[in-house]
This record gives C-alpha cells, structure tokens and sequence, in this order.
C-alpha cells in the first residue's frame, strides 16, 4: 500500500517484519497471548506477547493488517532491541508451517487525535492515539509518550517489560487488551490462566504520585521493607512495581511516592 499520508510523529525504535504465507494467523494464534485470528477477516492490529512455558514474558509486538494490504499479509511491528531474538524464535517454532517472515523498509508513525486513513487505533489504551505504516518517515517527536503511558501505568517493552522476569497480568496486559482467555492453548498459557483463575494478585505494575526522582530501577521501600521497583517517571507520577500489601511511607531514594 503506497498512499500519501500525513504526517504523525516517528517512533524510530521500532522494526517491522512482513508476514506471509497460508500459515500465518493459526502459527501466531499457537503462540501468543492474545487472538489474531480476528486479521484474517479484515483490517485490525492486535497486541500480544510471546512467553516462556513457563508465561514469563519474552516480547511484545503488535500483529496488523493494514487497510489496502491483501489478504494473508500481515505486519510485525517491534521494539528493535527485541526484533533479532524473537525472530530467532518465531523460526524455531515454524518448522514446517507455511510461513514467512521478511524485513520491510516501512516506517512507524503514530499521532493523537483522529486517526487518518490507513492508520489504526492503538489497541492497548486510547490514551496513545493511533499507528500507521508507511513509506515515509514520520515527524520528529514532540508529545511527551512517556507521560501519556505513565498516566495510564502503560508498560513499555525493555523497561517495565523485562525478558524472562515479567508476568503478563502483573503488568496489565488484561487490563490493556493484550491477552485472551477464551482463545485456547499458547506458549505460557497455562502458567497464566492459572495466575488469572486460581490466585489473587499480589504485586503488579501502577501508577503512582511521584515527589522528587530516582533512577529507574531503584528500589521502593515501604517503612523500611523491600515493596518494589520504580520505573518510568513523567508528569509528577510513576510508574512501579508494586507489592499492593506495602504502600505505607514509600521511599524511592530520595523521592517519595503515594497512591493516587
């Protein structure tokens, strides 16, 4: 799909693959944490993760079909650093499946407000606006994307999501539309219908008001006791890792950190 587009902001961390082959949608749908077969019937983008058997978190990528494209044509849109090893990846499991996977020389741009034609909603929170694909790079940023996630406690992948150490419900992916529970067996599923179905969570990722800074990665004490790890700061709040039975005098360094 080669049209005009308007210009939306770049997000210049990202890598795009190109997905093909009569495979595609039930290779992904074994695989990942949410369902893709919903892009067989038309255009629409889908968050999702890809995990360990034993659902710790690997990479989170969106799967799109593009209004235009034909069918059976689908996107990978991912971070860059996580693009080589889950390539890697998503070739070991192929084996014999019709599938294809190819770099493509498009670009990522994204904007708030009305989505322009040939963009779609981002899928995880409305607060982030809309996604596009395409020839032309987008503009240099200018929106602060970090306040909008934070303000949301929207993860990040590298940041708040970490490789082999992240639960995918600790970090909202229910919340946010990145996991289904009713789509059948994944890579991990098990590990997470049973944290959904069988437990109550005890720690996960929320925003919280922020009073002073400290490194991401530092340490949040609650009366002197180990609670958790501060990420993403914007906009006077944060975004942490949260034992929820510890949010009494939270410290993080010299920063101070409340419930909102």
């Amino acid at each position: 799909m080669r049209t005009p587009f308007p210009f939306g902001e770049a997000a210049t961390d990202r890598t795009i693959w190109s997905v093909t082959g009569g495979d595609t949608l039930t290779f992904l749908q074994g695989l990942v944490s949410n369902d893709v077969l919903p892009l067989g019937r038309g255009p629409g983008i889908v968050w999702a993760a890809l995990l360990t058997p034993q659902g710790k978190y690997l990479a989170d990528f969106f799967v799109v079909h593009r209004p235009g494209d034909l069918e059976g044509h689908y996107l990978i849109d991912i971070a860059t650093s996580l693009a080589e090893p889950t390539l890697r990846r998503l070739t070991l499991y192929r084996m014999r499946a019709a599938v294809s996977f190819a770099p493509v020389t498009l670009h990522v741009q994204r904007g708030l407000g009305t989505a322009p034609v040939g963009a779609l909603p981002d899928p995880r929170h409305e607060s982030l606006g809309w996604r596009a694909w395409t020839d032309a790079p987008g503009a240099s940023p200018g929106i602060d994307w970090d306040a909008l996630r934070v303000a949301h406690a929207i993860p990040e992948s590298g940041v708040e999501l970490i490789p082999d150490d992240t639960y995918l419900l600790e970090a909202g992916f229910e919340r946010l539309h990145g996991v289904d529970f009713r789509k059948g067996c994944y890579v991990g599923q098990e590990v997470t219908a049973r944290m959904k179905h069988k437990t109550e969570l005890r720690k996960g990722l929320i925003a919280l008001r922020i009073e002073g800074s400290a490194p991401a990665g530092t340490v949040i004490l609650s009366q002197e006791r180990e609670a958790g790890t501060l990420f993403t700061q914007a906009g006077g709040r944060a975004i942490a890792h949260l034992r929820f039975d510890r949010t009494e005098g939270m410290t993080a360094g010299s920063a101070r950190l409340f419930l909102i």
